[in-house]
């Protein structure tokens, strides 16, 4: 897959799982060719992931080169003029949709001026894009030329029988960020929204949109594209716990960070499975981190949730000063805490005031859960009374290192609880194997080379069967995806190659599918290890072949007769 959209999440195999609403989305959009797709909205809070799942759906769209054209924009959260901004969307669109018939990846993000695009119009004969840039150019007409921008997808799709999804990052910004004056003065144009009343629609060009503050994004969408227009998907932003652990194993081989195969369990579990979460604790300045103990993961994850300084604490931060600018009075820092610490049930503005000592009065309460509620630190219940604390944990860490001194008279020690998550993983020895068996299916290559890593002394037989060499060992280096070059020039990749201060060299094949390794993949990697011994000559190679879908019984005579130790699993994690 090719990306020219460069991708918000960095290095593309970053981004793990998601598979619930890849599903989903696929679907969804498998269906566009027919005419029988609804526009959607994706909410979730910031830095759970959707800017980063659309982003990918464009990549996986412009790389397939199907019957569904992605444009995608992040709409800007800076103060922009109106016809600036309808001439940014233009071009954008414009460029998105000539890159993606022409396969030039560079326009995906440097887009044509109005010029270009009407140059390359001629040259196609492609009437629209002349007529569309000729008015935009005019700026004469500010409604005429955002109508002309904001609706292109739609007509070029009903004209020239096409079928666009239309992706707007961050939807909310479209009604706080745009002006009418030029000096962007006075009030932003909030029923800009309101534009997209009738495309929203469109089944030939349907809209996939997403908010960051999902509180605020369906108030908007309430008001000016009624009538249930795009169907709501929330995005949660924990991964399930497998998802989670592979997320902990990616950042830990990309950010180079020595880990063993227990304290990626450990990590994953004191970050829930928040990918964000994790990437914070991965990235973090913590001087002396050591993330192959418990206890230098206890400090890692500790300092990303009591630091200001933190990824964590500024993210989290943006929502609470959001909220307290907006309530200055008393009690609100004490309803965010308790309904935080008791986010269980749902509360009413009078048991709130039963329970806490509050100087509001049940109304006032209640117009303060609201705004809470729209700043997506609370969420609403079925009555319009009910109100709880969001089931966020690390919102919860952050409150209580926030507020839990000043409302309580103490400030928590989060090491003891952290450690206490720890021992009863521990303890749950079989659930924890259990998590790493079942990863091992994606993630086997590098679990193999972590358990080594971490334990450094062992003999073979403790990973392997089949074991000719049963040399202790003591590793020096543990690389993986190793290259080697066969006389006639053609490369090969040896998934692990694990050296010990000894002399002797472990090369490991790793096949992760279900189906049984066979007698060709066997001998393949015999070819991989022969051109290896003729690389390295001085060293006394121990081959090895872990198949998790175990092996025919041609293939397991071949290992035997050539040396080659077998497992189908990992035996030590």
């Amino acid at each position: 897959m090719q990306y020219p959209l460069t991708e918000q999440i960095g290095i593309p195999e970053l981004l793990t799982g998601r598979e619930k609403e890849f599903r989903l989305i696929n679907k969804w959009l498998s269906k566009i060719p027919e005419r029988m797709s609804k526009s959607r909205v994706i909410a979730a809070r910031r830095k759970s992931g959707k800017t980063a799942f659309i982003q990918r759906i464009f990549n996986h769209l412009w790389s397939e080169n199907g019957a569904v054209i992605p444009f995608y924009l992040d709409i800007p959260d800076n103060e922009i003029w109106l016809p600036e901004f309808a001439i940014k969307y233009y071009c954008a669109f414009a460029s998105q949709y000539i890159s993606f018939l022409e396969r030039d990846a560079s326009l995906v993000t440097s887009h044509f001026s109005l010029e270009e695009i009407r140059e390359y119009g001629i040259a196609k004969s492609i009437k629209m894009f002349i007529r569309d840039t000729d008015l935009l150019q005019e700026g004469k007409h500010l409604d005429l030329m955002w109508e002309t921008a904001s609706s292109a997808p739609h007509r070029f799709a009903v004209i020239y029988d096409l079928r666009f999804v239309v992706m707007l990052d961050e939807f909310q910004h479209i009604t706080q960020y745009i002006y009418r004056n030029e000096a962007c003065t006075g009030k932003p144009i909030e029923s800009m929204a309101g534009s997209y009343l009738s495309l929203s629609e469109s089944k030939v060009a349907p809209m996939l949109v997403t908010g960051s503050y999902p509180g605020m994004l369906i108030k908007i969408l309430g008001k000016y594209l009624k009538g249930g227009r795009l169907s709501h998907t929330e995005m949660s932003p924990y991964l399930t716990t497998a998802e989670g652990l592979q997320a902990v194993y990616k950042y830990a081989q990309f950010g180079g960070e020595s880990i063993t195969n227990e304290t990626a369990a450990q990590i994953n579990e004191l970050c829930m499975a928040d990918p964000f979460f994790i990437s914070c604790v991965f990235q973090n300045d913590y001087e002396g981190k050591d993330m192959s103990t418990s206890e230098g993961v206890i400090a890692a994850v500790n300092y990303e949730v009591t630091s200001r300084d933190s990824q964590m604490s500024g993210t989290w931060n943006e929502y609470i000063l959001m909220s307290l600018e907006r309530l200055n009075g008393p009690d609100t820092k004490q309803l965010l805490l308790h309904l935080s610490k008791y986010n269980d049930r749902y509360w009413t503005p009078h048991e709130l005031k039963k329970k806490l000592p509050l100087e509001s009065e049940p109304d006032e309460i209640q117009h303060k859960l609201v705004i809470l509620a729209e700043s997506d630190l609370i969420e609403r219940g079925g009555s319009d009374i009910d109100f709880r604390g969001l089931h966020d944990g690390s919102l919860n860490l952050i409150l209580r290192h926030r507020f839990e001194k000043e409302i309580d008279g103490f400030e928590p020690d989060f090491k003891p609880e952290f450690q206490q998550q720890i021992a009863e993983l521990t303890l749950k020895n079989r659930k924890l194997q259990g998590m790493l068996n079942n990863l091992s299916g994606k993630m086997a290559e590098y679990q193999l080379a972590t358990a080594m890593r971490s334990r450094k002394h062992f003999v073979l037989t403790e990973f392997f069967s089949e074991v000719k060499d049963t040399t202790r060992l003591n590793l020096t280096a543990v690389k993986e995806r190793v290259l080697v070059q066969r006389e006639d020039g053609k490369g090969g990749e040896i998934d692990i190659v694990a050296k010990s201060d000894c002399g002797r060299t472990i090369l490991v094949e790793v096949k992760k599918t279900e189906t049984k390794s066979g007698l060709q993949a066997v001998t393949d990697f015999k070819e991989k290890t022969e051109t290896y011994c003729r690389c390295f000559p001085a060293e006394t190679v121990l081959p090895a072949f872990l198949s998790l879908g175990g092996f025919t019984f041609d293939a397991e005579v071949f290992c035997r007769a050539h040396g080659i130790a077998m497992a189908d699993r990992i035996q030590r994690f």
